[in-house]
């Protein structure tokens, strides 16, 4: 049951990254694309703008594959993380800890949990578990 319980979180979080770095890179689910990521980043001081919006959508969506299918965990939870410490800390860290509030109570869980599937392991459902 444990090795179910981590597929879902894996398959859940890989998802939700996918999708969010498809925002980023395609303007897909209602993104705005590089330019307009790239355009945001550029006003809250992430430069160069569109080259920073292109390595965190491929963070993003690169890791959220791997993080999905449970290849390279380690490093998909590290992307993953990655992004979520840069949004903290150029976006909602000023916000205080709530959601409700634009804080980053959201972005310190999911790092809790890229982190910790990183640290734990995968699972026997993934990738990993037929190379390693």
């Amino acid at each position: 049951m444990v090795d179910i319980g981590i597929l879902i979180i894996r398959l859940v979080i890989g998802i939700l990254f996918i999708g969010h770095g498809s925002q980023k890179l395609f303007g897909w689910f209602g993104g705005n694309g590089l330019t307009g990521t790239g355009g945001w980043f550029d006003s809250i001081g992430i430069k160069p703008g569109v080259t920073m919006a292109l390595l965190a959508g491929l963070a993003e969506f690169v890791g959220g594959i791997m993080f999905a299918i449970g290849l390279l965990t380690p490093l998909s939870g590290i992307l993953i993380a990655g992004t979520m410490i840069v949004s903290v800390v150029k976006v909602h860290g000023a916000n205080g800890l709530w959601a409700q509030a634009n804080g980053y109570e959201y972005n310190l869980t999911l790092i809790a949990v890229s982190v910790g599937i990183a640290l734990i392991g995968p699972g026997q459902y993934a990738l990993d578990s037929l190379f390693f």
